[in-house]
């Protein structure tokens, strides 16, 4: 496993880039507000991946400067921008990086933000995950998202159930809505993270594949 500090551009945002054996993809991260590349719930996450053979990029969304105003911190335009960027830095990167085929994971906010970066990367993104999001707020990029996109919800998270049941009849594109029974919106009940794992993992190993490869059926 070979982890390397980053920085992406063009405002130089600070991230961790880890690379396992031969890995069979590439996973970024969007946090949500109020949260960073050190989110323990997202590192937790991504170290599991990393388990599975992924490689994953936990990236700040944010300048510290920008952090501190508000507006921007729930600016899913820009956040999605950010990702674009993130990517687009990917591709540039290295043959045995560029090469792998990209999944977005997104927690709150940053699960909009990753849908509207799939709607605005149908051909660079191959999968989206959304843990405790708000694909709601991701609006008009909702019917463009291509990428094959799970939703998981903690079964005791009222309200944000019905908002991604509101996301998931809008996408087109192969989609499915995972929910956690008994877990609130930061999943911290015991086991709970442990279902989100699963689910995500077995989502992005079901389709991050090579491009030109055959995708498991439906």
């Amino acid at each position: 496993m070979r982890s390397h500090d980053v920085s992406i551009p063009p405002f130089g945002l600070p991230g961790g880039l880890c690379v396992p054996g031969n890995p069979r993809g590439l996973i970024v991260f969007a946090h949500g507000s109020g949260s960073s590349r050190f989110s323990p719930r997202n590192t937790a996450v991504a170290e599991a991946l990393n388990e599975r053979g992924f490689a994953t990029l936990l990236f700040d969304l944010l300048t510290p400067q920008e952090e501190q105003d508000r507006s921007k911190v729930f600016d899913v335009g820009l956040l999605a921008g950010r990702l674009v960027a993130a990517v687009n830095w990917l591709e540039g990167q290295t043959r045995a990086i560029a090469s792998l085929p990209v999944g977005l994971f997104g927690a709150s906010t940053g699960a909009a933000a990753a849908l509207t970066a799939a709607a605005r990367l149908p051909d660079s993104i191959a999968a989206v995950v959304s843990r405790g999001g708000r694909p709601d707020l991701a609006g008009e990029a909702l019917p463009l998202v291509r990428a094959p996109t799970l939703l998981i919800v903690g079964g005791s998270d009222l309200g944000v159930i019905e908002l991604n049941e509101g996301a998931l009849a809008r996408l087109r594109c192969p989609r499915a809505l995972a929910i956690v029974p008994g877990a609130t919106h930061l999943f911290p009940e015991p086991g709970a993270m442990e279902a989100v794992i699963e689910h995500a993992g077995g989502w992005f190993e079901r389709y991050l594949q090579a491009p030109g490869s055959v995708r498991a059926a439906s």
